[in-house]
């Protein structure tokens, strides 16, 4: 991310300018001119929330949010507002822009900045000069706000960041991003923060017995992996730690049981996204120095039908001796999590939230509006995730895990099988989940929400790193609790 945003006295003459307008409030820039000013009138009037005045060395904007809204919903007005003005700014190939609320408040004009720099993000570097987007993008971002600190400033710039670099990770393809380069790529972030990583190769995976990621490897040309990240403050809030766990399946075929092309393998190069996820959240707790003692698990490999992948009716042993009946090689991403929820156990964790783009029946019932989520987290943890994917805007459906579903998995030959029929898929791949864990666990099945097909507002199309900055702002919270 190479755009500059920091906190600012007074607008200039040669910055565009957003003036952000609580509803029903005065609206006073001496900057505008009579018959300008009357213009800004008239549309608030008629009931605009935007209005651009084009002075031609600059761009002025006037923003009305609503906060008669809930905060979360006026705070998302104002993200989309700074998408709107960042890509009318690119239009016009402007590189900067001041912005102010006119009552200082500090929190919407930091949720319009994150719709300003988030959907400024590109992903082109595969593109040569000529055939990249023609718009401009942003480079500078000034705040005016007298209560606006600089660390929060710089707090944000990190949330930024480490969402850019989980955006270029997923959007990444596999021909150059296999399971060893994700590795690489998050012990260098780790690296670049104060996180301690630890890969783990084929020969310590098959050392710890992780059958389930190294029979989905068996099809593969590539070693799988397994990256152990941790940030562990001096003084901790927590005891136990918090673990996060993420799928990290760099490229999905669906094994023997093949995937078809069209709107379906073509994006399995985002069956990673959860890994990308967790290991920006990490990466960012430890650039914001968040005392709070957390763990990244990350399974890596790619999942392809060749001549010894493992096959539908395969007996498949699990790193806790778990015999499970593999019936569909395409229901991967739980064979993998299946060991990093067992490995999970060593720490005695005071809570596991995993990350995975698991079923696509969590798209089929919800949509790209939001994050299906279960588990078996106290309803007091449930809560706190689901306030903080409401204040991001990164929101939750919770499915219920009832024990009726563990019927739908039971197995005539082994001790659990790894599908249960067409119904209930969410449910049953989160349930088949739970059958692994003995601790507080909550998992995020973000089948729906990950990837992109067009331009979402600021998440734009491709990655979109959906469900990080929500489960930053738990760990924030949890901080600030304390």
């Amino acid at each position: 991310m190479d755009i500059r945003i920091y906190k600012t006295n007074k607008p200039d003459l040669k910055a565009s300018i957003a003036i952000i307008v609580t509803k029903g409030s005065k609206f006073e820039a001496s900057f505008l001119s009579d018959k300008e000013y009357n213009f800004v009138k008239q549309s608030l009037e008629k009931g605009e929330t935007q209005v651009l005045i084009n002075q031609y060395t600059r761009l002025v904007f006037v923003i009305i949010i609503d906060t008669k809204k809930q905060s979360g919903d006026y705070l998302e007005d104002s993200r989309k507002a700074g998408n709107s003005v960042q890509s009318v700014l690119s239009e016009h190939k402007l590189e900067t822009i001041k912005a102010f609320h006119s009552e200082n408040n500090a929190d919407i004009l930091m949720a319009f900045t994150e719709g300003l720099v988030l959907g400024s993000y590109r992903f082109n570097k595969y593109q040569k000069k000529s055939n990249k987007d023609k718009t401009v993008p942003l480079k500078e971002v000034g705040l005016i706000c007298q209560p606006l600190s600089k660390e929060k400033i710089n707090s944000a710039i990190n949330i930024f960041k480490a969402i850019y670099k989980v955006r270029d990770l997923v959007n990444e393809p596999v021909s150059h991003l296999n399971a060893v380069q994700l590795s690489s790529e998050l012990e260098q972030m780790g690296q670049e923060v104060g996180v301690d990583v630890e890969i783990f190769n084929k020969s310590k995976i098959e050392s710890l017995k992780m059958g389930g990621l190294l029979a989905v490897n068996k099809g593969s040309v590539d070693p799988p992996t397994f990256t152990v990240m941790e940030w562990k403050p001096v003084k901790p809030i927590n005891k136990k730690p918090y673990i996060l766990v993420g799928k990290g399946i760099v490229y999905d075929t669906g094994g023997l049981s093949l995937k078809p092309t069209s709107d379906s393998m073509d994006y399995m190069k985002s069956d990673m996204s959860g890994a990308a996820i967790i290991g920006g959240v990490i990466c960012t707790i430890a650039a914001n120095k968040l005392p709070v003692h957390v763990i990244a698990l990350i399974p890596a490999t790619d999942n392809r039908p060749s001549g010894n992948a493992y096959a539908p009716g395969d007996i498949v042993t699990i790193m806790d001796g778990t015999n499970v009946e593999m019936l569909n090689s395409d229901a991967e991403g739980r064979m993998v999590l299946a060991d990093a929820l067992v490995y999970a156990k060593k720490y005695k964790p005071e809570l596991v939230i995993d990350v995975a783009t698991l079923t696509g029946s969590a798209s089929m019932a919800i949509g790209p509006y939001a994050l299906v989520a279960m588990g078996t987290a106290s309803v007091e943890i449930k809560n706190k995730l689901i306030k903080s994917g409401e204040n991001v805007y990164e929101r939750i459906v919770e499915f219920p895990l009832w024990e009726d579903y563990a019927e739908l998995l039971k197995s005539d030959i082994a001790d659990i099988k790894n599908v249960g029929g067409k119904e209930a898929g969410a449910i049953v791949g989160g349930k088949f989940l739970e059958y692994f864990t003995s601790y507080p666990w909550v998992h995020f099945d973000i089948a729906g929400v990950a990837f992109s097909k067009k331009n979402d507002n600021y998440r734009k199309k491709g990655g979109t790193g959906f469900g990080m900055r929500l489960l930053y702002d738990f760990f924030c919270n949890l901080c600030s609790d304390q």
